[in-house]
């Protein structure tokens, strides 16, 4: 036989070969007893398990059947790693499971905990036993993913995932250990909604707790069981990545300063990297020397030891609330993925170390050791299960794929502005009643709307304040956003009315934040991070794309991570910081599908987005990244020193209703008698744009100054009236000429057939110098005016 194996036939006559020349035991264990001495794995449950393991590997090969003839569409298969069914035995079903690529023992082994017919059935002609209903589910779940079937459990033939809402499966993205960040936070947020649930109960009826900024009572309801742990599978290779590391640190970090993090981490190692081989020893001592993490190690071809390690790891986690990692040593079999040829890297030795060591026939062994069965049985149980796998998989091939782009984007981003609306009102409404006592507590005996006109900085932190009143399981959360109340002061004194299990700060890693807020959102709460600069989301940003985006997308809306993502940057900083203070490019955030991008340029606009994009988080699971221009945040003339024109009062929640804004809609400000130009921009360029207006407006000259507030979705209706009401346009644009906001808004005027005369104004392509030279490559108000006098001069 040969050595280098690869292929579906071979793999599957090898294992046909080595457990036929398995020697029957002498005598038999009794079922419900141990499978071997000195573990804790019963006969009957290593049983159950082998059913899960066997499917597992025909979903394998069937897989690559259906890609032989262009009907499968995904081959990364779990063959070798179908030891971490263990680990699903070990946990509850009710446990959250983020599971890698890999883990389709673990799906198995979840689906037969969840489906009552439990073991095999007698069929009753043959004497043969027919395989369990989990056999047949599991394989339909993951095969109308292999076809990209529309009726797929999760993704809906978006994507091949495992994933079920049911089971506790979340799905995730092939993006190399991108879910661990989430994982952590969602072990933060169970231990949080518990803690909340209980102070909630302790509140009585009714009445307000000082110091909390809380009413009671709270009705805080979690997805799962308040004693759950999270359970996050993940590949070697990614040990080694930036996300996997945050994850590690992070749940560290939280260890180490006593909050709990219940997460079980498996890191399923088959010592590769596609074709890069993991040094030997690395990947144990990556694990064993973080800090915070509790190891566990056990041999992951050994359903037994991998078994008795899963349960002692998670029983640990469990009853300590801390986190843990267990490293199970597997094998990888017919290679990365179906046209991965992995003789071209890999020796035949090698490959013959890894086929000895296959799970599947080592469970076979453990079985027959034991007495429970005979090698013949094990093949016949082998072929039906793998008959089973394969009539599914013929069955599933004419299921109706996704065929309309309407039905591709539907749970991508859904947008029910009445709703949104209409829950605005509601806070508005209970904030006015028996809510009001708690609210003058909050803000020691003096609201905000009491103080005088405010400023943008002002006006948000006191929209936070009541937004906090409002929803009992919103966080505001961040590096420096607690103690000191923010760099630029946004969120100070919300830590000492609401305490710090509601405020808090955070360790300085923008991947870990935003991964709390996304295991936040998901467990049911409504956060709100901060990144302190939008330069810094950069490192972080594809927690944004890749995880908070798809969620939706990828679960049909069964699953979401709705968050207020609150984000301090762009330009005009006169004195401080240069580019990483200063970044003027949000091309990123705008290129995210389904991604809120709101930017408030002022203080009366800036609450009522603000309540619009929480209001649209808990009712949509919204994505919203709140955009705050930090040049404006202490602002308070317009015009002349003095005049107080960019201050505004705040509105109190009774009127919060008439001052809701939906999402997509702008502003227009009319400067002048005449309508000779419009002028469409937002952020800073609002404030430069109405200024340059009051020097038009000298000269004779009416401008429509349209201020957009929402990047993402574009106002395009708005911005299209108001462009065709003068015929000439002209784009301020704060970002850069290339990637900037300005592209996008020519672009939807020629889509709607605007035929008008139209001209940008845009910074320059470059990053934002340090000091005066700023403004060599910034939009100015002069370079406005100029363009304004060049475009009605065409």
């Amino acid at each position: 036989m040969l050595s280098d194996v690869t292929t579906p036939q071979d793999l599957d006559e090898r294992f046909r070969v080595a457990v036929g020349a398995l020697t029957a035991a002498d005598a038999e264990r009794p079922v419900d007893g141990p499978v071997r001495e000195g573990t804790g794995l019963t006969g009957e449950r290593a049983l159950a398990l082998f059913d899960a393991q066997l499917t597992s590997r025909h979903l394998d090969l069937a897989a690559r059947w259906l890609r032989s003839f262009g009907e499968g569409y995904y081959t990364i298969g779990s063959a070798g790693h179908e030891g971490n069914a263990a680990v699903a035995e070990a946990v509850r079903p009710t446990d959250p499971a983020l599971l890698h690529y890999r883990s389709g023992g673990f799906y198995c082994a979840r689906v037969a905990q969840a489906t009552p017919t439990g073991p095999a059935t007698n069929s009753g002609d043959d004497g043969e036993s027919d395989p369990p209903e989990a056999v047949t589910e599991a394989a339909r779940d993951v095969l109308r993913g292999v076809v990209a079937s529309a009726s797929e459990p999760v993704a809906g033939g978006r994507h091949k995932v495992f994933g079920n809402p049911a089971l506790a499966v979340v799905p995730t993205t092939s993006t190399i250990a991108s879910h661990l960040p989430r994982a952590v936070g969602v072990g933060f947020a169970i231990e949080r909604l518990r803690r909340l649930a209980g102070a909630a109960q302790g509140r009585g009826t009714g009445r307000h707790r000082p110091g909390t900024g809380a009413r009671a009572p709270v009705d805080i309801r979690a997805p799962w069981p308040a004693d759950s742990i999270v359970v996050c599978s993940f590949g070697d290779a990614s040990v080694n990545h930036a996300s996997a590391v945050a994850a590690f640190n992070t749940a560290g970090w939280c260890d180490h300063t006593g909050l709990r993090i219940p997460v079980l981490f498996v890191c399923e190692d088959n010592g590769l990297g596609i074709s890069v081989r993991s040094p030997d020893g690395w990947v144990a001592a990556t694990l064993q020397a973080k800090p915070g993490l509790r190891y566990f190690a056990a041999d992951g071809c050994d359903l037994a030891a991998s078994f008795d390690a899963a349960t002692e790891a998670a029983t640990w986690v469990r009853r300590h609330r801390r986190p843990a990692v267990l490293h199970l040593s597997t094998v990888r079999l017919m290679g990365h993925a179906g046209a991965d040829a992995e003789v071209a890297y890999r020796s035949a030795a090698d490959i013959d170390r890894d086929l000895a060591r296959d799970p599947l026939v080592a469970t076979a062994g453990l079985l027959v050791a034991a007495g429970l069965t005979s090698p013949d049985e094990l093949i016949a149980r082998y072929d039906e299960v793998g008959w089973q796998v394969r009539k599914v998989a013929e069955e599933v091939l004419g299921e109706t794929k996704l065929e309309t782009a309407s039905d591709i984007v539907a749970p991508l981003a859904p947008r029910r502005p009445v709703r949104v609306s209409r829950a605005v009102s509601d806070a508005a409404a209970r904030a006015g009643g028996p809510a009001a006592a708690a609210r003058v507590t909050a803000f020691a005996g003096k609201p905000p709307e009491q103080s005088g006109p405010l400023t943008l900085a002002q006006t948000i932190n006191a929209t936070l304040a009541d937004a906090l009143l409002e929803y009992p399981t919103m966080t505001v959360f961040g590096q420096d956003v607690a103690v000191k109340g923010g760099v630029y002061g946004v969120t100070k004194g919300l830590r000492e009315r609401f305490g710090a299990s509601r405020v808090f700060d955070t360790l300085l890693d923008e991947t870990s934040v935003l991964g709390l807020a996304l295991g936040a959102g998901l467990t049911g709460m409504l956060p709100v991070p901060e990144i302190q600069y939008l330069a810094y989301l950069h490192n972080a940003e594809d927690q944004l794309r890749g995880e908070a985006a798809t969620m939706q997308f990828f679960s049909r809306g069964a699953f979401r991570n709705p968050m207020v993502l609150r984000l301090p940057g762009l330009a005009y900083q006169e004195g401080f910081g240069g580019h990483f203070h200063n970044d003027n490019s949000v091309a990123v955030l705008r290129d995210v599908p389904g991604l809120v991008l709101a930017v408030p340029a002022r203080a009366d606009d800036a609450a009522p987005m603000l309540r619009s994009c929480l209001a649209s988080a808990a009712v949509d699971g919204s994505v919203c990244v709140f955009l705050e221009p930090i040049a404006l945040y202490h602002t308070r003339d317009l015009h002349t020193d003095g005049d107080g024109e960019w201050l505004a009062p705040y509105l109190a929640p009774g009127d919060w209703a008439g001052a809701h804004l939906p999402v997509g809609r702008a502003r227009v400000y009319e400067v002048g008698s005449a309508e000779d130009i419009t002028i469409i921009t937002f952020g800073n360029g609002v404030r430069m744009s109405l200024r340059a207006a009051a020097h038009l407006a000298e000269e004779g000259i009416g401008t429509r100054v349209v201020d957009l507030r929402w990047l993402a979705p574009l106002p395009v209706a708005d911005l299209i009236r108001e462009a065709s009401a003068t015929g000439r346009v002209l784009v301020v644009d704060e970002t850069r000429r290339s990637g900037g906001v300005g592209e996008g808004v020519v672009a939807a005027l020629v889509d709607a057939g605007y035929v008008g005369v139209a001209r940008r104004v845009a910074s320059i392509d470059t990053f934002v110098p340090l000091g005066p030279a700023a403004r060599q490559v910034l939009v100015s108000e002069q370079a406005i005016t100029q363009g304004a006098r060049t475009l009605l001069a065409r």
